[in-house]
């Protein structure tokens, strides 16, 4: 039953009311005449308070609040991929063909589309006993991706019916008999964003999330079901990195949060998600990806929603089977959302000015990653990546949500706005950056690619250590005063620098490259190095080295098409070997 209060004062999107005393925390209600979602977030001497995912302005004192008794909830079901939603799960395309380009106080769409019909095709026969968790039966999303149809937690009885056909998600394709009678089982379920999905075990993090990014794949990976956070400066790259993470990463479905971010970078993302070919499956990027777009011109309130909705929907995808990764950019956002709504509760705040239960936010908001063993029926490993960007005020790193996140993440790919000045990208500090899953991860890339990476990775990082080294005495007496052994250190460190680490994100070629292509550019760099260290104890001069043909065939690698990569690079091998000779 629907209880009813009324609003007795306003102050931005908190909306304090009276007359509901059955309210809980949490508890959706509806706000005002034209009925905006709000959310109740604290219960005080017979007051409660709201705050509403929706522009408050006009609100007036003595309007109506109908509580629900429902938490926030999403909508789960065929037809989530390939769609934008904003923060509270309403189909921005939807509402843009309704209203227009701007959302309308009060509009109320469903998030999945209940006329279209889906094709089911069950798994289990009638008679079966079935318990929450469990994959019932199959519905074809997109080309890319099977919806696999789950039995809610919770649930348990044995199937007294299942029908194949094409069905709309609330129509019943079977019933299940249950302790407390017959229940119809139909494709549309909800679940609380809050409360994370239950999961069979957690299971440690065992192969790499590949982003075709060379700084991260090869030096600071991450683990499927693993958590990292970008912060950097204005300017950086933070979205472009997520971007090229959604764009690239090794996962079955893409969960991408726009939390406060401008509109125009969304924009980028609609418009070339559906023109980029996926290098795994060759189809349309969108085609597993989903978009939950919260802009910074959006109510304030609705950014903490965004970031629940969105890791809630990779869950789901999750317990299917699938390798799915969420995109958050930028947590910093939702944090300052936080922090204004807790200063309009007048709550204490903490350092500078956040709430004292920042870390616990994102704490809960992290921790809902990992790989895990699903709970049902088939038995199916899956992973849940987080990817979060921080926006430090003026890149201070040691600012309250970095060193929060910090402590969460177990990878830092921190941006440089040095590097990013010099129109290096991505602009990821080698010499700060850190991954705690590479001790993890070498037994799959031993396996997978070879020990000698392994080593690789580790003599490229000691060579740009050396050169900051050298850069301190380059600076007080130059570089020619170095002995030559040095001055090599120097120029190599340059070739992985500039031909290795750098990467354009816009070039057709540069933006992805495979583990197999990495391995080999590092390769040759580092053979490089210590074939032209043996010359120049021969006596060979290293004028003469660095004039080598070879060094501007190395920088060209990276615009090397994968398929014409091996071919190229076996001859360079050939051609170093013969300047060895001489």
């Amino acid at each position: 039953m629907q209880s009813k209060g009324k609003i007795i004062r306003i102050t931005g999107p908190l909306v304090e009311a009276k007359g509901l005393p059955s309210a809980k925390i949490y508890e959706i209600v509806k706000v005002g005449e034209e009925e905006l979602v709000g959310e109740v977030i604290k219960l005080q001497g017979g007051k409660i308070f709201i705050q509403v995912y929706e522009d408050t302005t006009g609100l007036r004192p003595g309007e109506p609040v109908i509580g629900t008794s429902q938490p926030l909830s999403v909508e789960l079901g065929p037809g989530l991929i390939e769609s934008i939603f904003d923060g509270i799960q309403r189909p921005l395309e939807k509402i843009r063909a309704k209203v227009g380009d701007f959302i309308v106080r009060g509009v109320s769409i469903p998030a999945l589309d209940r006329k279209k019909k889906w094709h089911f095709v069950p798994n289990l026969k009638k008679g079966e006993e079935v318990s929450g968790g469990d994959i019932v039966g199959v519905v074809e999303e997109t080309s890319v991706i099977q919806h696999k149809i789950m039995l809610p937690p919770g649930v348990k009885g044995k199937l007294i019916e299942i029908r194949e056909g094409k069905y709309t998600v609330e129509e019943s394709y079977g019933v299940i008999k249950t302790r407390e009678g017959e229940k119809q089982l139909c494709m549309l379920t909800t679940w609380p964003v809050k409360k994370p999905r239950p999961i069979g075990r957690k299971l440690d993090p065992s192969s790499p999330l590949l982003s075709g990014q060379r700084v991260i794949d090869t030096f600071f990976p991450m683990a499927k079901g693993g958590t990292a956070c970008i912060p950097g400066p204005f300017g950086a790259g933070k979205t472009v990195m997520q971007h090229q993470l959604a764009k690239w990463a090794d996962a079955d479905v893409i969960v991408y949060v726009g939390c406060g971010e401008r509109g125009n970078e969304m924009t980028e993302v609609l418009q070339d998600f559906p023109r980029l070919q996926d290098p795994r499956t060759g189809k349309p990027l969108l085609e597993r990806t989903i978009l939950i777009a919260n802009t910074s011109n959006m109510p304030v309130a609705a950014r903490e929603a965004s970031v629940y909705t969105g890791i809630t929907l990779a869950e789901y995808y999750r317990d299917m089977g699938y390798d799915t990764a969420v995109m958050a950019d930028s947590t910093s956002r939702w944090a300052e959302a936080m922090r204004e709504m807790s200063s309009r509760l007048e709550e204490m705040p903490g350092e500078e000015g956040y709430p004292a239960y920042l870390g616990s936010r994102l704490a809960q908001f992290y921790e809902r990653a990992g790989r895990v063993i699903c709970l049902g029926k088939p038995e199916r490993e899956a992973s849940l990546s987080v990817i979060g960007a921080v926006s430090p005020p003026g890149g201070d790193f040691s600012e309250p949500v970095t060193q929060n996140t910090l402590r969460i993440t177990r990878v830092f790919w921190g941006l440089d706005a040095r590097l990013a000045d010099r129109r290096h990208f991505p602009a990821i500090n080698w010499l700060t950056s850190y991954s705690l899953y590479a001790s993890k991860l070498e037994p799959w890339l031993k396996k997978n690619v070879g020990e000698e990476f392994i080593n690789l990775r580790k003599e490229a990082l000691h060579l740009l250590q050396r050169e900051s080294e050298l850069q301190e005495i380059v600076q007080l007496v130059g570089a020619e005063a170095l002995p030559e052994s040095e001055q090599l250190v120097l120029a190599v460190a340059k070739m992985i620098r500039e031909d290795f680490l750098q990467q354009d994100a816009y070039h057709k070629v540069d933006s992805y490259c495979s583990l197999s292509k990495q391995y080999g550019m590092l390769s040759l760099i580092i053979e490089f190095y210590r074939k032209a260290a043996q010359r120049l104890e021969k006596g060979v001069k290293l004028e003469t080295i660095l004039r080598s043909p070879i060094i501007p065939e190395i920088a060209r690698l990276k615009f090397i098409p994968e398929k014409e990569f091996e071919n190229k690079i076996n001859s360079l091998r050939e051609k170093l070997e013969k300047e060895k000779e001489r």
